[in-house]
C-alpha cells in the first residue's frame, strides 16, 4: 500500500490546493509564507522516492508538512546580526537615562518625601518603610513591632494618606 501513497498525497494537494492553502493561512497568518511553503511541499513531493503509509488522514498530513517546510523557510530566512550591525541598531535606540530635569524634578520629590517622612510619628513611619521600602509582608510587621495586624494596616492606610496629602499640597494639586 506505501507505493500508493505518493499519488494519493500529489492528487489530494491538487484537488484541495486552496482549501489547504486557506487553512495553512490561518495557522500561519502569513499568506506568503502559506504559498511558498505548498510550493515547497509539492517540490518533496515530487522528489520523494516513497512515503511509509497507510495515512488516514491526507489533508492533515499535507497541512503538517507544509507546516515543518515552512519551520524550514523561516529558520532559513533568519539571519544573525554582526557586532557593527547590532552597535548601528543600539546607536539609534534613545537614552533611556532620565535628562536633567527629570533628575532635578526626581530630587525634589525625594526631598519633599524625607521631609514628610521626618514629621511623620515614628512607629507609623516604621512601618510605613518596612512595608513600601523593605516589601516586609504587614503581618511580620505586625510580630516585629508586637502589633496587632489591624493596627498596622490602619498605620500604613493612615501613613500613605498623610504622605499622598502632603505631596498633593506641595504641588499644588487637590487631594
Amino acid at each position: 500500500m506505501s507505493e500508493d501513497v505518493l499519488p494519493l498525497l500529489r492528487s489530494f494537494l491538487i484537488e484541495r490546493y486552496e482549501q489547504i492553502k486557506h487553512n495553512l493561512i490561518m495557522k500561519l497568518g502569513n499568506p506568503e509564507l502559506a504559498g511558498d511553503a505548498l510550493h515547497e511541499t509539492w517540490l518533496r513531493l515530487q522528489r520523494s522516492a516513497a512515503i511509509p503509509g497507510p495515512i488516514l488522514n491526507p489533508q492533515a498530513y499535507l497541512i503538517r508538512m507544509a507546516v515543518n517546510v515552512s519551520i524550514d523557510i523561516r529558520r532559513s530566512q533568519s539571519q544573525l546580526l554582526s557586532a557593527s550591525d547590532v552597535q548601528s541598531l543600539m546607536d539609534e535606540l534613545p537614552d533611556p537615562a532620565p535628562g536633567p530635569a527629570q533628575v532635578a524634578e526626581d530630587r525634589s520629590q525625594l526631598e519633599a518625601l524625607d521631609d514628610i517622612l521626618a514629621h511623620m510619628a515614628p512607629r507609623r513611619r516604621e512601618i510605613l518603610l518596612l512595608v513600601r521600602l523593605e516589601g516586609w509582608a504587614q503581618r511580620d510587621v505586625a510580630k516585629k513591632l508586637d502589633l496587632s495586624l489591624r493596627t498596622v494596616e490602619y498605620e500604613l492606610k493612615a501613613a500613605q494618606d498623610h504622605c499622598t496629602v502632603r505631596l498633593n499640597r506641595r504641588n499644588n494639586r487637590p487631594s
